[in-house]
């Protein structure tokens, strides 16, 4: 077995890949840019080497640098994780090179199941079915926009050498079809480093359904059943979970053997994945074979009871696979789901920042593997997953439940998550039933699930009653006018106002101490009461910002009724808290900024200005300065954390102002371009 291993990654997976190491008595070594440089799987490795700067070109993708990295510290092994270098086949060649073993297939496995177009050939060639599609040599825009004809719309231009939804995108109207083209090969390339493509007939609302393999250098390639995959947002999968409810024992026999053949044509060794999409009448087509550790590996782990990094780690090191088809008997059933930093109230756009806090939910058959904690920054260099919740259960309906729980305890603050439509759709009626296929978020209106605008009355007076804690925690221990201070008497003065702003609306929360009471108010909340029959509050904030609120019996100071748990915050001139698993940010009243309201009126009217969303890298600018431009028409592309980002005209105008070009780096806020409009929106 290895004494060393570097994990060219970072994140949640190297963190993952870590801890399976380290409880194998192997040490670890961690590898990070610039960016990087404070990361939790720096902090978790035994010991870490700095690569290169923030972007990913220059670090996590400089092969040089890993294969000097993983010299200098003395590895004998490199696990890629997933993403970055795992499927590059370079890559593994330079490990072998440098006589170092690469944790996952061979080379010639990489390059043959790594081009999508190569792929299908060597399957269909193994009896696999395939989707229709157009796989020629011929890559110019005329050929392809031919062959998506004869297709048939809609299409999909897929990026030859990658997955995970870049480079890809659907073209239903032929008029699009050379923007997209277009845009596919400029993500491909910026992922992947190769920009070719191809075609494949779009499945309408088929299932995703992927079966894990595990292949060893001895002959034994076995699988370990299906997970399935469908729920999808952007082409990225969102929810997975095994076994597929739509599989017979014979179908699931039939792919599980389909996806066996698959890997034995590829020469495959080690763990990979075969994934097939499945129409209603029950035929399945080979979509693509991913040749490394997949993100919703802890699904299977959790059906199988098998390790899967374990098992990659002695495959690696030679050791035939010592388990059989027949011994795998997959148990209950497994849900996973992943936690973005996106906003949901503007489309789900990568979100930025300092972690204020990460509360995992705890509870027998729950597991997070978190790539962040409280104190890290999200950086707009890398893809913004923060982590993935999955749960287990017996049957499937109590692993939903489950998963319903901990989405209610799964606490983030300072960055935006989609934690509103994780719980969304593990509420959803369609959900529970297993009625999904890949267009499930269009299908039940959960495409842009947003934020609730109203904010619950217990956050409101969660918020006030946070302060008044904390206050009593840091604030000045004696003194007459310091009537929330710990131990201090309560006098009839003592009532606490506390004003908030948040979506919009104003609120008032009003506490008033219980005399003789110990951290008890009572609450109102926009003038009505709080809890409604206008009981006490009880209250307890531990060290971490947890806030507990119990209803209390006046009369019985014992008694309690419902409880509400919440985390809270505070970040300069705002709080805030998780409720529920959804975050909320309450504004306190600030002074004037009378600066701020000079410059208001500097903008002429008739002139708007168009913001970045979010921190990114233009990657290219379609209009100039004086060029008129029509109604959502695209003046610049901005990218961040591997997606594309469409800056739009609102509306007909003439360009006042390019602020910037392509390759500049700018900040969440900053003006792209500026546009003349005349009331009627004509230039």
């Amino acid at each position: 077995m290895f004494s060393r291993v570097l994990i060219a990654n970072r994140g949640e997976i190297a963190v993952r890949i870590m801890a399976a190491c380290q409880e194998m008595g192997i040490r670890t070594v961690a590898v990070y840019s610039e960016a990087d440089r404070g990361a939790a799987h720096v902090r978790r490795a035994d010991e870490a080497c700095a690569i290169g700067p923030a972007p990913a070109t220059q670090s996590y993708l400089n092969i040089a640098a890993i294969i000097q990295a993983a010299k200098e510290s003395g590895a004998d092994a490199i696990h890629p994780g997933y993403g970055f270098l795992s499927e590059n086949a370079d890559f593994a060649a330079a490990c072998a090179d440098a006589e170092i073993v690469f944790i996952g297939p061979p080379p010639e496995a990489i390059r043959l199941m790594g081009s999508k177009i190569a792929a299908k050939r060597a399957v269909e060639a193994a009896g696999v079915p395939t989707v229709p599609g157009y796989l020629g040599a011929a890559r110019d825009p005329r050929t392809l926009a031919r062959e998506a004809q004869r297709i048939g719309y809609p299409v999909m231009i897929k990026a030859s050498a990658g997955g995970g939804g870049k480079g890809m995108r659907v073209v239903r109207d032929p008029a699009d079809f050379v923007e997209a083209l277009e845009a596919a090969r400029r993500e491909a390339l910026g992922a992947f480093g190769d920009d070719s493509v191809f075609l494949e007939k779009l499945l309408e609302a088929p299932r995703h359904v992927e079966f894990q393999i595990l292949a060893d250098r001895h002959g034994h390639v076995i699988h370990l059943g299906e997970r399935e995959c469908s729920i999808q947002r952007r082409h990225q999968k969102i929810v997975e979970e095994s076994p597929c409810v739509a599989l017979t024992p014979a179908l699931r026999t039939e792919m599980g053997a389909a996806a066996v053949a698959a890997a034995r044509a590829a020469g495959y060794v080690n763990a990979g994945t075969c994934e097939f999409l499945l129409d209603a009448g029950g035929r399945y087509y080979f979509l693509e074979m991913n040749t490394r550790l997949q993100v919703e590996h802890p699904v299977t782990e959790s059906v199988t009871g098998l390790d899967l990094v374990r098992h990659q780690l002695r495959i690696a090191a030679g050791e035939p696979l010592g388990i059989t088809q027949e011994r795998i008997a997959p148990r209950g059933h497994a849900i996973e789901v992943r936690l973005y930093a996106e906003d949901p109230a503007h489309g789900y756009l990568p979100s930025t920042g300092t972690v204020v806090a990460f509360d995992a939910p705890r509870a027998p058959g729950v597991r997070v593997d978190a790539g962040v904690e409280a104190g890290d920054e999200v950086s707009m260099h890398y893809d913004p997953m923060l982590a993935k919740l999955i749960v287990s259960a017996e049957d499937r309906a109590g692993a939903v439940a489950r998963l319903r729980w901990a989405l209610d305890h799964f606490g983030v603050l300072g960055v935006t998550t989609n934690l509103p439509l994780l719980r969304a759709i593990a509420t959803d009626e369609a959900f529970a039933a297993g009625d999904t296929n890949t267009d499930f978020l269009a299908a039940r209106g959960l495409a842009e699930v947003a934020p609730p605008r109203d904010v619950p009355a217990a956050v409101l007076a969660g918020a006030a009653v946070y302060e008044a804690l904390s206050a009593a925690i840091t604030g000045p221990r004696r003194g007459p006018y310091n009537p929330w201070g710990h131990g201090s008497a309560v006098t009839s003065g003592g009532e606490r106002r506390a004003r908030y702003a948040a979506s919009g609306r104003d609120h008032l929360v009003t506490l008033a101490p219980v005399p003789g009471a110990v951290h008890q108010y009572h609450a109102s909340v926009d003038g009505a009461p709080y809890p409604d029959q206008g009981a006490a509050v009880r209250a307890s904030l531990g060290p971490d910002g947890e806030l507990t609120l119990l209803t209390a019996n006046d009369d019985h100071a014992d008694a309690v009724g419902q409880v509400e748990s919440l985390r809270a915050a505070r970040r300069a001139g705002t709080i805030l808290i998780v409720h529920q698993g959804v975050s909320y940010t309450l504004e306190k009243p600030r002074p004037p900024d009378i600066e701020a309201a000079a410059r208001g009126g500097d903008l002429a009217a008739g002139q708007e200005r168009l913001a970045a969303p979010m921190a990114g890298t233009v990657i290219k600018v379609n209009v100039a300065e004086g060029d008129r431009v029509q109604a959502h028409q695209t003046l610049v592309v901005l990218g961040a954390m591997k997606m594309e980002h469409a800056i739009a005209a609102p509306h007909a105008g003439r360009v006042r102002l390019v602020a910037h070009r392509a390759g500049d780096v700018v900040p969440g806020g900053e003006v792209l371009v500026e546009l003349e409009v005349t009331p009627d929106g004509q230039r």
